[in-house]
């Protein structure tokens, strides 16, 4: 196998797995990763194994020789191999990771390397582990001034030879030369003065090369190479948040690690392909929940343009699941942080960091003053960005209302209500949660600990903005988590407040794990997770294969994105069927008009649109006309028999139409029908091409109920690595070439072999024959290839 490897996706789930219903039933396990790593002739000075995430508690040895652990799923970690390895020789790697005590997290985690590892080769004086940082000082049309601040790093051997070293900057458009500048010394900060600079944003994010290197006596001992980006940041209660001086509001996304299919590995094209059609749908931030994002996300949020919210954990001294790592986080979140902050500070994407989610000491003496040390802690490593903390204002409430806010786990220890209990409240009483946010006790249990960030972090709290821009108007506030049916109300008050800054919803993506939370599913009473085969959560904007849900189409008309009226249809074959509903999902409808069998059955129709009013025609006949736009919540409904044929919505602005949007049935036979997303691919070993399988008829209409299994082959350079669907539950495998569609189609994901030529991928059904597609697999530049000091660990075994 390649890395990065999620090697619980593999793994058959059970209804007895010992994480249950947080993870999504998936049992984790003990595993041994190995490889044989051929080092060059020539010795390095300093060799060091990095690890950009290892999902379990884990050991590393080279050469049999024990060289370090590994704790925390999230953390990057440097272990120092230069004495372990043998020069000119082929070297063993090993790492053994126990990830069996489960539940150690709220959702999915995955197990092992599922991140990328690399082995980075230095010379004797070095450029530090991120040792490189730049600074926007300030920033005008006609000049920018940049501060570059370096730390060398330097063997022992050679310390005499650091008084001959000379350091320099360089900052490059393209191929062009705009700014350079150098010093001496083992660390200084040298000023860059760039003539005409281009500002880093969401909008525009132009990045520039930078490149630092370390010489003596004209020769480069060490160089650095980065790609970054000239911004300005400053938040404050009057005029909101400004990235370079302009206001921005955060339409943002909140996202777990995982990647639906390929589970929770680290893909770079996979990060990519899901922050490109997060901004295609309006989205212009996303807020990691609830860990430090991989270097891969925020490439494609550095490249492709997007804000980032970046989060320290989920969890402070008070445990939410039976086996996460509460214990132990006074010992080790300096650390942590530490490691997020220099693997993000110069990134142009992050805009800000958030020191914890719904951490429920924050209701308390200890939480308030444990905030103020992060917040204090993150100012010093970074003090250019601002901090928040996500509260919920409901579960602070909760906390103290109950006169010892600990309760008594089965085994002993003390644990406060945490998220969970809370969700589940939320879930069972839904707008009570608005009520209780907005009592003085919610205020209470929670200002002190807002007092000490420059951002208040306020999930499911909007129902407290209008009062708390009056009572505290020197408070920053962010929805930090947001409801999906919330979204519209939410961004009127962003776009009314300068104080408020943006809005997250959860969820922007689909995630593994808390199986079927926002799920809506047939009969009277269910709980708020959902019994095995339930495998995702429910909210996401994007389902798991990266389609649009309906619940996108109403933040879009909020947002003012939306061109035309989007069409939603409650599923036809449920027609009169009671639904238990969800606070996370405002609805079950999806875009299509295509449900064979059941004509004559009683449709809903939602139809989503900002402007004034909206007519409905089915085949051509008015069915009728609504108000829609903001005062309407910019939905309006009707119920009509289903037929098949045209279901067509007509929006009108003063009584003129402006636009209109038709969903057809599928007609005729329908045929397997297989696209790709891209026809290239690098042959790398690492690229990935993502091919979407339909049931559709001749002018690719998707059938919403006519599914059936299709098996995926692949030929030539490329090996199947992840192949599923949207549906809510299921026994089938990620990691099989067989899939039984869901609402007509899934989604197969094929990695590059790293040799170039022709893949050819095959799709085959047994009533609807096979669909073929292929992609070139095309031979990687040098632009496509690592750092020579940054040698990826290839395969495992």
């Amino acid at each position: 196998m390649r890395l990065p490897h999620d090697a619980m996706i593999a793994e058959r789930r059970t209804p007895t797995a010992p994480g249950g219903s947080d993870v999504a039933y998936f049992p984790g396990g003990s595993y041994t990763y190995s490889t044989m790593w051929s080092a060059p002739a020539d010795p390095a000075a300093y060799a060091v194994l990095r690890f950009e995430g290892v999902q379990g508690e884990s050991s590393v040895f080279v050469n049999g020789v024990f060289v370090g652990a590994i704790r925390s799923g999230y953390t990057e970690f440097d272990l120092p191999i230069t004495e372990q390895l043998r020069w000119g020789e082929s070297n063993d790697i090993q790492v053994r990771i126990d990830n069996s005590q489960q539940p150690a997290n709220r959702w999915y985690p995955g197990s092992g390397l599922y991140r990328n590892v690399a082995i980075i080769l230095r010379p004797g004086i070095r450029f530090a582990s991120d040792g490189v940082r730049l600074r926007t000082r300030s920033l005008t049309p006609a000049a920018g001034l940049v501060e570059v601040t370096y730390q060398l790093d330097h063997t022992k051997e050679i310390r005499k030879a650091l008084a001959d070293v000379d350091v320099s900057v360089e900052l490059y458009d393209g191929e062009r030369l705009v700014a350079r500048a150098s010093g001496i010394g083992t660390q200084g900060t040298l000023q860059v003065r760039v003539p005409d600079p281009i500002g880093w944003t969401a909008d525009t994010p132009h990045l520039y090369e930078l490149l630092a290197r370390v010489e003596s006596g004209g020769r480069v001992i060490d160089e650095h190479r980065e790609r970054v980006g000239l911004r300005t940041v400053s938040v404050d209660a009057r005029q909101g948040l400004r990235v370079n001086g302009t206001t921005v509001k955060l339409r943002g996304a909140c996202i777990h690690h995982d990647n639906g299919p390929l589970g929770a590995a680290t893909h770079r094209a996979a990060e990519f392909r899901r922050v490109r059609l997060l901004k295609e749908a309006g989205f212009n931030a996303i807020r990691s929940a609830h860990n430090p994002m991989s270097r891969h996300l925020l490439d494609a949020c550095d490249q492709l343009g997007m804000y980032v919210l970046d989060e320290l954990a989920d969890y402070w001294i008070v445990s939410k699941t039976a086996h996460d790592f509460a214990g132990r986080f006074l010992d080790t979140w300096r650390e942590d942080a530490e490691r997020m902050v220099r693997k993000d500070r110069n990134r142009p994407s992050v805009i800000m960091y958030a020191s914890g989610n719904e951490i429920p000491e924050t209701a308390t003496a200890q939480g308030i003053g444990l905030t103020k040390e992060i917040t204090q802690y993150l100012h010093e490593l970074d003090p250019d960005r601002p901090v928040t903390v996500a509260i919920n204002l409901f579960l602070n409430a909760m906390v103290s209302m109950n006169q010892s806010p600990y309760k008594e786990r089965p085994e002993g220890e003390a644990s406060m209500a945490g998220s969970t209990e809370a969700n589940v409240m939320i879930n069972q009483i839904g707008r009570m949660m608005d009520i209780v946010s907005r009592l003085p006790r919610a205020d209470k249990a929670s200002r002190d600990a807002f007092a000490e960030v420059d951002v208040a972090g306020y999930n499911y709290g909007l129902g407290r903005y209008r009062r708390d821009v009056r009572a505290y108007p020197d408070r920053v506030i962010l929805g930090s988590e947001t409801l999906p049916g919330d979204v519209a109300r939410a961004w009127h008050l962003v776009e009314k407040y300068p104080a408020v800054i943006g809005d997250f919803v959860w969820a922007g993506w689909e995630y593994l794990g808390e199986v079927g939370v926002s799920v809506w599913v047939p009969g009277k009473r269910a709980g708020l997770s959902k019994p095995y085969p339930y495998i995702i959560s429910g909210p996401g904007m994007f389902d798991l294969i990266g389609r649009p849900d309906i619940t996108l189409r109403l933040a879009q008309a909020a947002w003012g994105k939306l061109d035309a009226p989007a069409i939603g249809v409650r599923p036809v074959n449920l027609s009169g069927v009671p639904m238990v509903r969800s606070a996370w999902r405002k609805t079950d409808a999806v875009e299509s008009w295509s449900w064979s069998g059941c004509t004559g059955k009683q449709a809903e129709v939602e139809v989503y649109s900002a402007e004034d009013r909206v007519a409905l025609l089915l085949n051509g006949r008015r069915i009728g006309s609504r108000r829609a736009g903001r005062r309407q919540g910019y939905v309006a409904k009707f119920s009509v028999p289903y037929e098949s044929g045209e279901l067509t919505a007509v929006a009108y602005r003063d009584g003129a139409e402006v636009s209109r949007t038709t969903l057809r049935s599928a007609k005729g036979p329908l045929r397997l029908d297989l696209t790709v997303e891209q026809d290239t691919i690098i042959a790398d070993g690492d690229d990935l091409v993502f091919a979407n399988v339909a049931l559709a008829d001749a002018d690719g209409v998707t059938e919403m109920l006519a599914d059936e299994s299709v098996t995926v082959t692949v030929t030539g350079p490329g090996a199947l690595v992840g192949y599923g669907t949207a549906a809510p539950a299921t026994e089938e495998e990620f990691t099989a070439d067989v899939r039984t569609t869901f609402r007509g189609r899934a989604l197969a994901v094929i990695r590059s072999t790293g040799e170039p030529g022709l893949i050819t991928i095959t799709a085959r059904s047994q009533s609807l024959g096979e669909s073929t597609a292929t992609v070139h697999a095309v031979a990687a530049t040098a632009a496509d290839e690592p750092a020579p000091d940054a040698l990826p660990i290839p395969s495992t075994r």
